[in-house]
């Protein structure tokens, strides 16, 4: 078990589902990963509903409706991803500096924290959250629970320089030789995010985008699982040597995401 009461500025610390059909997309995951929920009210409407979803009776993540502006823009169902920091609009302010744009500036969520949505440099969009009452997950790093955060980026040098110096992530790369080039950053030490390059083939208008991984006992099982749930199976499952197995999947809704099963 990996419980949290709090989370260090620069962690990715929780993840969020925007969808066309929350309901369907709650059952979705409750069914894959054994998750609880919890249904918040957010106004006065009947689809007006924050959803979170909880492992052991922790929060993990949470889900909602996606808001009409995304709908409008053709925004696909997708996964948004948290980043804890101590300040939203210093953070916000160095992130526009760095070459970022604010689709969000900062605001309050009630007394739950403050946030802001951010793209970065090369088009990918993240949001920031400063704890008040909510801290974010309170487990991760588990079967049924966020274990690694992916860019995929058309521009990885720019990406890495836009990262490094905003939350002071330390960058690993693939070794001379490797089968493809990846790049891992770490924070404190604790390696928990990833970035590779767009692969070629990806139609130009996909933006680079950022991803979660959950974490599983049983990769090909829980693939399988989501494929008899109403997903698709994008890729794998694939080993990565020495580390684990994966697989990218696409939800019933076409959010996607992966799951992930350490070796041993």
């Amino acid at each position: 078990m990996a419980e949290f009461s709090s989370h260090a500025p620069g962690t990715f610390s929780w993840t969020e589902l925007s969808t066309s059909d929350r309901k369907a997309g709650v059952a979705f995951y409750g069914a894959l990963f054994g998750w609880e929920s919890n249904d918040l009210p957010t106004g006065p409407g009947p689809d007006d509903v924050y959803t979170m979803l909880l492992l052991r009776g922790k929060e993990v993540g949470a889900a909602a409706g996606q808001r009409p502006d995304e709908r409008q823009m053709g925004i696909p169902p997708h996964w948004n991803l948290y980043v804890t920091v101590t300040n939203a609009d210093d953070t916000a302010k160095r992130a526009t500096d760095l070459g970022g744009k604010l689709l969000a500036p900062p605001f309050d969520v009630m007394d739950a924290g403050r946030m802001a949505v951010i793209q970065d440099p090369t088009g990918a969009v993240f949001q920031i959250w400063q704890p008040a009452q909510h801290i974010g997950a309170k487990t991760m790093f588990e079967p049924g629970a966020l274990c690694w955060s992916e860019l995929t980026t058309r521009d990885t040098k720019k990406a890495e320089a836009f990262y490094t110096a905003l939350f002071g992530w330390v960058a690993k790369h693939s070794a001379p030789g490797a089968p493809m080039d990846y790049t891992e950053f770490s924070i404190g030490g604790q390696p928990s995010i990833g970035m590779m390059a767009t692969p070629p083939g990806v139609p130009p208008e996909v933006p680079s985008y950022w991803m979660p991984y959950f974490q599983v006992t049983d990769c090909d099982g829980s693939a399988a699982k989501a494929k008899e749930l109403g997903a698709s199976v994008m890729v794998g499952p694939h080993d990565i040597p020495s580390t684990g197995r994966f697989a990218i999947l696409q939800d019933p809704q076409s959010a996607m995401f992966a799951v992930f099963q350490f070796k041993g």
